[in-house]
Order: structure tokens, then C-alpha cells, then sequence
């Protein structure tokens, strides 16, 4: 059998599988084949803005349970996660992570918070760093640099500590890592080095080890919520459209009740935080048409929002992707990027940038102060918004222009924001709105692009999820661009939604059968030289034989669909019998006819490396050693076989150090 069959079926189970470790295929001979069951899931949800983690006890994999409370958290904020903002301490040393990074730092004297060094949303790196490598560096708000390896190692830490601890408090027994499935979700249009970015990062903060692989699942995040928005039953969505009654309401009333029932709904279960998963698939998708109909869900969080198109096959649930996982940086921080450049107009650019330096802290507060008038926003609000300015804005803004803060607002003449007497900028309605439309307008935008395209017909339903799916006006916006052509839905929980599916695809991690590459793959080779076929300039003379050089010789093709364990075969042979390492150059092309890797827009991305080391030399001269690579699932990996002997062969496939 593949290793990636399902042991379910055998158990009569309707489809909770075991957790055994997949993609690896094992030695016949080896005496470690013997199955290792973990005995809980921890899905670890890092975001841009929030994280948090789930768990579920593999026992009884119908329970996900939320982690538990966090210490502090905003007004208007709800705190099922923590923010995403660690603290280092002037020696640079994990210091805290969360609010409490927040709230210390925030409490530290201006001279001595410029010595501390504090990062926030820069989970944003690795999606925008063209030349990602693990020497990459992330600035602290001080300006000082610090490699964002140990970054992003002290934060998956803390969390794999908190959730250690979490579980040994709940059993009451001391909870050892190796019991632990560790699940961490990437956006979709993350390219293989941040992958493999976040995968070392989990290596250096001992959640899974290169040795054991397998312990550690990277989960994408559309599909995470994919899989759990096909459990939803009726009563825990929202349904945009007025088409049919949902929670209770009638058609009649209007789109607002349906939000603010939506609201009270999110509310009331903010108290429970373990949470039932069917073991069924919801009602919904009954009126879906097998084989024809398909759902795309869109992931909107803080700093990016992609989308996936998915069909399912009934009764067991799987799941298809159709149309290759696409997105962009639209996330939530456009709206806030926008509210730092409104600053820039009232106050100039020169006075931001060096508020920011000078006094960092206060500059942290001004936007947690905008983050709750941002959640306040809403089509058809009609009263004005109030940020509050920190003392410390308005008293250093005194110092660098000799005017004050009023004097700015009046003189700026930008007409939606005034200054109120109680030291806040007061902003209507209007003004909040237009802070939004940049970024609204972008997911919009691309979302048509993916509807326009062939492979995406009937599309039945679109779910709305991630943390900026809780703004009305991003749902507003999606419903009135789509409603005609789509069911648009929110779950419940909407931003709990991709860590409950990460936990679902920590238990089953072959429940996603087929998945479509996002870019064409292959390695450069020579070919016989083909008078007429090949270019004059490629021709190689070597030992009398004409060869073509510089050939690409492709593995899969950009939006080619693959299924899960389906494998790309490949022979290699070692140039001379005395090699014991062979590299070879992969590269990629969003373009699928590629003919030779010298074309524009081919390029080196990684290198596949065999170690022949250690197998037996006494074979015949020439050998062949097998490669067996697999796109199917959310990392590409790759296996290889010495045939004569039948042994398998290291091997490593790098994205990052090549």
C-alpha cells in the first residue's frame, strides 16, 4: 500500500483516522516501522496580527479545545488569541510574548524601552522577502536588527511551553513533547522556502527534529478552514444573502440584523472554549451537485488573504483543489498602513518617522488605540470615531513643530478628521470607511480575477474567514460584489475557523486527496542534440557526442492538479563511481511551457542533494539511483532508491540553503 493510505476503512471508522506517520516510506528491514501514535493534535495558528493554538486528544478527536484565557487584551478586542509581538530583553533574551511583551514594554521608562527590543507583525518577512534565507534579519521597533530564525523560534517556543503546560495541567500528568502532533498554518501563497522557514523554526524550538520529520505538519490556511467549514451545521454560520432564513432571521429583515445577530452569536460563545465537531458533514452540502458544484473559501487575516477553490466528495468528505491557491498582501494592515499615512498628511512624514524611533511605545499605543476604533467600523454607522492621541504624541509634536496638534488639524484641511477638546482625533464615518477601501478593494478585485477563470464555474457557496472577516465592511463589500453568483457565508467563530481545521488536518492529514502546483518544477539537463529542434547556441560536443544543454526537463506544471502520495519519478547517475554526493540544481517558472531554464522568468529556487555515503561501493559502475518526488501534498518531499541494491538513499531537498 502508498503511505498514504488510509487505515480508517479497515476500522470500520467513518473517517477519523489514526494518526500514523505518512509521506515516509519505510525499509522493509527496518525495525522501527512500528507505528507512532501521538496522543493529541497541537495546531498552532501564527498570525500576522493574533495567534493562538487548539488541541484535541486523539482519543476523542470530536472535542477541539481552544486554549485558554489570556491575561489581558483590549477593549473591543476579543482575546480567544494574543497578539503576535514578542519581547527580547537588551541582551537580547526571550523576554515575554503577547500582552504581556505589550504591556511590559509599554510600561518601560522612554530611556530604557529604547535599549528593549520589540517585533510586531513580522510574520509579513517571510511572505515579503524575495531571497529568503535563514541569515534573513527583522528589525525591532528600535531600529536594531536580529535574525528573524531566533524570532520566529523563540514565538512557536512559547507556544509549544504554553500548550505543554496547558496539557500537563489539565492531566495532571507531565506532558512530554513526543506525545504531541504539532500543526503550524502558512497562507497558501507562501512559496516553499517560508515553509521551510517556518519548518526550521520548529526545529530550533524543539517541537519536531529533522530526524523526525514527520512530528511537525505544516497546514495551509485556506484549506485548514476548508476542512472545517465542511463540518458546519446551519446554526453555526451566518449566511450573507437574504436568500433563506439563517439563525433565525427572516429574509425580510435587513443585511444589519444579520450582523449584529452574527455578533451576539460570536459573544455568547466566547465563554465556551471546547468546541463539538460532528463526525458528519453539514447539512449545507446536501445541496451541493456531486461532481459540479464547488465552494472557494478566502482567508482574510492581518497580513495576507488567499484563497482556495475546493470540491467535495461525498460521504467521506474529501476534498479537491481546483484552481491553484492565489492571494496577496491585502491582509488587515493595508487599513492601518493607510491610518499611518493619514498622519503623515496631518502632521508630515518627517515628524512620524522620527515619532516612531523616538518614542516607540507610545506609537504602539496610538495604533491599538486605532485597532479598536477600527473593529467599530461598519457600513452604516453614522457617528463619529475618536482615537485617542498619547499624551506623549501630543507633547513631542509641541517640541518638533512649535505649534500645536489643533493648530495641524486645521491647518491640514482634511476635512474628515477633527480635533475634539477631550485630546482625541475625532474621524466620521466616511473618513474610517475610505481607510478601508484601498485594501477592500484589492481582495474585491482579485476575487473577480479568480471567478473569471474557466476552472472556476458553479461555485456554490463562498466562505468568509480569518480575523478581517469580522469587518462589516469587508463583508458587505464581498456579499454586494458576489452575492448574485454565490452563496456567501461566515462561520461562527470566524476567527477561531483555520485553528479548529488545523486541528481537523493534524488528525487526518489525507483528508485533502488532491491539490493543484502553484509553479512548474524541474532540473536542468542535457538531450541529445536535434538538428532543426534545438538551438545552434546550446550545442555541447562532448566525446564526440552532440549534446543540447541547459534542457528543462519539468517534473509538474503550474496548476497541474496532483494527488496526495502521487509521485514524480526520475533517474541519476553519478557522473563518476567515486562520487558520493550528486546536487542538482531545481528550478521553477510561474509559466507551464518552459524549454529551457535559461528563459526569462525560470528561475533557481533550491537544490535536490543524494547522498551516497554509506551505500555499498562494489555495485556495478554505473548506478542508478531512483528519485521519487511528491507535490501532492502542502511541502514538496522527496524520497531515493539505489536500485540495484534497493536501499533507500539520504536524501535532502533545500529551498532555503542553496
Amino acid at each position: 500500500t502508498s503511505a498514504y493510505s488510509s487505515p480508517a476503512k479497515s476500522l470500520g471508522d467513518p473517517g477519523i483516522t489514526p494518526l500514523s506517520p505518512s509521506h515516509i516510506v519505510k525499509d522493509s528491514d527496518a525495525d522501527d516501522a512500528v507505528e507512532q501514535l501521538f496522543l493529541v493534535v497541537v495546531a498552532i495558528d501564527f498570525g500576522t496580527t493574533s495567534s493562538g493554538y487548539a488541541y484535541s486528544f486523539t482519543k476523542e478527536p470530536e472535542c477541539i479545545h481552544v486554549m485558554r484565557r489570556w491575561e489581558g487584551g483590549d477593549p473591543g478586542v476579543s482575546n480567544q488569541k494574543t497578539p503576535t509581538t514578542i519581547l527580547l530583553t537588551p541582551e537580547r533574551k526571550f523576554h515575554s510574548f503577547g500582552y504581556a511583551a505589550r504591556d511590559f514594554y509599554h510600561d518601560l521608562d522612554p530611556t530604557e524601552s529604547k535599549h528593549w527590543l520589540y517585533f510586531e507583525k513580522f510574520k509579513m518577512k517571510l511572505h515579503t522577502t524575495g531571497n529568503l534565507t535563514m541569515e534573513t534579519d527583522l528589525t525591532a521597533a528600535n531600529g536594531k536588527k536580529v535574525k528573524a530564525l531566533e524570532i520566529f523560534a523563540y514565538a512557536l517556543q512559547f507556544f509549544k511551553e504554553q500548550a505543554l503546560k496547558e496539557l500537563s495541567d489539565q492531566g495532571g500528568l507531565d506532558f512530554e513533547n513526543t506525545e504531541v502532533r504539532w500543526v503550524i498554518t502558512v497562507p497558501a501563497i507562501w512559496k516553499q522556502p517560508a515553509k521551510q522557514f517556518m519548518r526550521q523554526a520548529a526545529y530550533k524550538a524543539g517541537m519536531a527534529s529533522p530526524e523526525n520529520p514527520e512530528q511537525l505538519i505544516i497546514a495551509l490556511e485556506p484549506e485548514a478552514a476548508s476542512i472545517y467549514c465542511r463540518k458546519l451545521r446551519l446554526h453555526q454560520m451566518i449566511d450573507l444573502s437574504s436568500k433563506a432564513p439563517v439563525n433565525g432571521y427572516s429574509p425580510s429583515d435587513t443585511i444589519g440584523t444579520g450582523f449584529t445577530q452574527a455578533k451576539e452569536h460570536v459573544r455568547r460563545n466566547r465563554q465556551s472554549r471546547t468546541f463539538l465537531v460532528e463526525n458528519v458533514i453539514g447539512e449545507i452540502w446536501s445541496e451541493l451537485e456531486e461532481g459540479s458544484d464547488r465552494y472557494i473559501v478566502v482567508d482574510s487575516g492581518g497580513g495576507t488573504v488567499d484563497m482556495t477553490v475546493h470540491q467535495i466528495r461525498l460521504p467521506e468528505g474529501h476534498l479537491k483543489e481546483l484552481y491553484k491557491a492565489t492571494g496577496g498582501p491585502y491582509g488587515s494592515l493595508g487599513v492601518d498602513y493607510e491610518f499611518e499615512k493619514l498622519l503623515c498628511k496631518i502632521f508630515g512624514e518627517d515628524f512620524i518617522e522620527q515619532f516612531k524611533i523616538k518614542r516607540p511605545a507610545a506609537w504602539v499605543d496610538l495604533m491599538i488605540a486605532f485597532e479598536s476604533r477600527k473593529r467599530a467600523a461598519a457600513p452604516d454607522r453614522t457617528n463619529p470615531l475618536n482615537i485617542t492621541l498619547p499624551f506623549s504624541f501630543i507633547d513631542y509634536y509641541k517640541k518638533f513643530r512649535g505649534h500645536s496638534v489643533e493648530h495641524a488639524l486645521r491647518k491640514s484641511n482634511v476635512d474628515f478628521v477633527k480635533w475634539s477638546s477631550q485630546g482625541m482625533l475625532r474621524m466620521s464615518p466616511d473618513a474610517m470607511n475610505a481607510l478601508f477601501k484601498p485594501t477592500i478593494d484589492q481582495i474585491v478585485q482579485h476575487l473577480s480575477d479568480v471567478f473569471d477563470k474557466p476552472e472556476v464555474t458553479n461555485v456554490k457557496f463562498l466562505f468568509l474567514v480569518g480575523g478581517f472577516a469580522e469587518s462589516p465592511l469587508l463583508q458587505q463589500a464581498v456579499q454586494s460584489a458576489f452575492g448574485s453568483r454565490c452563496r456567501v457565508i461566515i462561520p461562527q467563530d470566524v476567527g477561531l475557523t483555520i485553528l479548529k481545521g488545523a486541528v481537523l488536518f493534524g488528525l487526518d492529514p489525507a483528508v485533502i486527496k488532491v491539490r493543484r502546483s502553484p509553479l512548474t518544477y524541474g532540473v536542468g539537463v542535457l538531450n541529445r542534440f536535434v538538428e532543426g529542434k534545438h538551438p545552434p547556441e546550446k550545442l555541447l560536443i562532448k566525446d564526440g557526442t552532440r549534446w543540447c544543454t541547459d534542457v528543462f526537463d519539468k517534473f509538474i506544471s503550474a496548476d497541474q492538479s496532483v494527488a496526495l502520495g502521487e509521485t514524480v519519478t526520475r533517474s541519476y547517475t553519478p557522473a563518476k563511481p567515486s562520487q558520493l554526493v550528486i546536487v542538482i540544481n531545481i528550478y521553477s517558472s510561474e509559466q507551464d511551457n518552459v524549454s529551457f531554464i535559461t528563459e526569462s522568468g525560470v528561475k533557481k529556487c533550491g537544490t535536490l542533494r543524494l547522498d551516497l555515503t554509506g551505500t555499498d561501493a562494489s555495485v556495478p559502475n554505473r548506478r542508478e539511483i531512483k528519485t521519487l518526488m511528491q507535490f501532492g501534498d502542502t511541502e514538496i518531499k522527496a524520497m531515493a532508491i539505489d536500485v540495484a541494491t534497493s536501499k533507500s538513499v539520504k536524501v535532502g531537498i533545500d529551498f532555503l540553503n542553496y
